[in-house]
């Protein structure tokens, strides 16, 4: 069995680690796999766009715990659902959001208030040790997803910006930047001619060394989504791009 984590843990202060011990400790067999710890803190949308791009990645029967959780300790709902060939385990804020839009019908899920299944806790601080990463652990050993707790109705909550698709156009915007600095935007890839930034053409390229350093252009990135670039170059930092900018791409 497997458990992948993504989380804005970052890893110096040991949290992801502390997640990782629960989870062996409750089923020495797992193997956990790390998606990311270095979310921006604090930042929904951003977590939910990589476990979107990399969940299909994993084998099936993974059991994803995704911990970007400003609300921890409020009345924010701990869920578990399942969803197709895999499970995920989180807090009920967005996060889960993207990877739902895949798949046909509401998922199957819960709310996680089966103390049975947690951690002894003295405060509400670190839900992904003391719920989330206990509930990871048992989902693995087998144990049905109704034993954690509540049915729980799923819907949608985080605000993405979905683009607007005319007849012959998309407009979309900029929604994170990937440590290369490319800027992803929110329009899916597609069969596209050119772009059009801050009142420039761009090129839509079949790969990165396809562009130039002094100009900006577009490729079908890893996150699924057109992606603006500069030739081995950093484009957020050389352009000074920022997240929202509006990107028009043009339907072939």
């Amino acid at each position: 069995m497997f458990v992948a984590l993504l989380t804005d843990f970052g890893t110096s202060d040991g949290f992801a680690g502390a997640m990782k011990g629960v989870i062996q400790g409750i089923n020495p067999d797992v193997t956990v796999i790390d998606i990311s710890h270095e979310v921006e803190p604090f930042n929904i949308l951003e977590g939910a766009l990589l476990l979107k791009a990399h969940y299909s990645y994993m084998p099936e029967g993974t059991v994803f715990v995704a911990v970007v959780d400003p609300g921890v300790g409020s009345e924010r709902k701990p869920i578990a659902m399942r969803l197709g060939k895999y499970f995920f385990v989180g807090p009920y804020n967005g996060i889960f959001d993207l990877v739902i839009r895949d798949f046909k019908g509401p998922p199957s899920a819960v709310i996680l208030e089966n103390k049975r299944f947690q951690l002894p806790r003295l405060n509400n601080t670190f839900h992904g040790r003391d719920i989330f990463a206990p509930a990871a652990g048992y989902i693995t050993r087998g144990v049905p997803l109704e034993e954690f707790g509540p049915a729980f109705t799923y819907r949608p909550m985080l605000k993405f910006p979905n683009p607007q698709a005319g007849r012959r156009k998309v407009r979309g915007q900029i929604i994170y930047f990937d440590r290369f600095g490319n800027a992803v935007t929110n329009i899916p890839c597609g069969n596209y001619s050119h772009g059009e930034f801050r009142g420039e053409r761009l090129e839509v390229l079949t790969h990165f060394l396809g562009g130039k350093e002094d100009r900006l252009s577009l490729v079908c990135g890893s996150f699924g989504f057109m992606e603006i670039f500069v030739f081995m170059g950093n484009a957020r930092e050389k352009f000074n791009l920022e997240i929202g900018e509006e990107v028009l791409i043009w339907k072939i």
